[in-house]
């Protein structure tokens, strides 16, 4: 492996995961933050809905922004906000607050979460690129294997506000990656101004490209599978299951391994056997598994060492999707490059949000409304993927 491609894999993965990160540390305190604050822990989940709602449309700003100004100065801009929300947070005095500066922050962490795949689409297309995606989300892994046990020390020394204190930290130094180790990899030449019509323009090429869409809203019911885990676990986990704050941060890593794991392995399968077969045979097996996990829960069998196991299965399949739906979603258009990682991290983030919404009423700290959200989602993925992989474009078929 090139030691080029690793440095840039660091550097990118390390911007990638404030997002990630300012969500998985502070998983453990829900239950605190809700004491603390005298909310339900239906109003506790709007915390995570809204950060990602924010992501998840302000990314249709940041990508064009990329475009036209190049990729740097887009990063310092939303990390500094990413920096001014995690300030607001720690010093909330009520829920209301909190919500407020929870899309802040998710408004700054958009631009670490649409940059560095137009940053990829810069250098690399193909096997090449899926492979540079692969080892940017296992740099990526570092955060929900660690943060949400760097969140528990945290609580357990000086309580949830610290926590997002901590995260003021992490941005400081995601601005020193940014402006000492990113080289600016968009040429003068290359930029595109940003204006009404020139966006209207990129936006009905990618909405009329059935490809884009398709692997898009793939990744969206997979990333929405993640979602669902994301704002029941800890209640799930902690108050049916009783584990501690630190036990929960053992079982949520365990789970994300999987996925991070198996990652790893997308472009050596997608180079041997094209990834249009690979993409096919891991959403099957992503369906499978969520739907096997729904019965047991279903017959009564959802015991905690069930819902681990299996969901470490099903995020394992998910895995070999997830690399190459952000790949070749933009492998025909890096003239936009930006702007389709926007709309598509738009479209992802935005799902994912309103599918948390739709689905907290049913969220009742038990494992089988958590469990029947992820198997929506896989069911949803796996049906859209088998429509839009259903004949063999060349492109997909080769991974060029």
């Amino acid at each position: 492996m090139h030691s080029s491609l690793f440095r840039t894999a660091l550097v990118l993965g390390l911007l990638s995961a404030i997002g990630p990160f300012s969500i998985d540390m502070y998983l453990p305190a829900l239950p605190q933050i809700g004491a603390d604050l005298g909310a339900a822990e239906t109003q506790v989940q709007m915390t995570i809905t809204l950060y990602f709602l924010a992501f998840g449309v302000s990314q249709f700003l940041w990508g064009p922004m990329a475009d036209a100004w190049g990729r740097k100065p887009p990063l310092v801009l939303g990390i500094c906000l990413f920096a001014l929300g995690s300030v607001g947070c720690a010093f909330a005095p009520s829920l209301g607050w909190l919500l407020a500066a929870r899309f802040v922050q998710g408004i700054g962490g958009a631009a670490v979460g649409v940059v560095p795949r137009a940053v990829i689409r810069d250098r690399h297309t193909g096997v090449e690129a899926t492979r540079l995606m692969a080892l940017v989300m296992l740099v990526i892994a570092v955060s929900p294997m660690l943060a949400p046990l760097a969140g528990s020390a945290v609580l357990a020394f000086g309580g949830w506000r610290l926590i997002f204190g901590t995260l003021v930290a992490v941005a400081a130094m995601s601005l020193l990656v940014t402006l000492f180790a990113l080289p600016e990899t968009l040429a003068r030449e290359d930029r595109v101004p940003v204006n009404l019509r020139s966006m209207a323009r990129g936006c009905r090429v990618l909405l009329g490209d059935p490809a884009f869409l398709g692997l898009t809203f793939v990744g969206a019911f997979g990333f929405g599978s993640f979602f669902v885990f994301i704002a029941s676990a800890s209640f799930v986990y902690t108050e049916h299951f009783g584990l501690s704050p630190t036990g929960f941060s053992l079982a949520f890593a365990f789970n994300a391994l999987g996925f991070f794991a198996a990652s790893q392995a997308a472009a050596p399968l997608a180079q041997r056997f094209g990834l249009v077969r690979v993409m096919r045979l891991a959403l099957g097996g992503f369906a499978g598994a969520a739907l096997l996990l729904l019965g047991l829960a279903w017959a009564g069998f959802g015991t905690l060492a069930v819902l681990m196991g299996v969901l470490f299965v099903a995020n394992a399949f998910l895995g070999l999707v997830m690399p190459a739906t952000f790949v070749l979603a933009l492998e025909e258009h890096g003239d936009i490059a930006g702007l389709a990682s926007s709309l598509g991290g738009t479209l992802q983030m935005v799902t994912g949000g309103l599918l948390v919404t739709l689905l907290g009423p049913f969220f009742d700290g038990t494992p089988l409304p958590m469990v029947a959200g992820i198997a929506l989602c896989a069911v949803l993925a796996l049906g859209i993927g088998l429509l839009v992989l259903r004949r063999p474009l060349a492109s997909l078929a080769t991974g060029h």
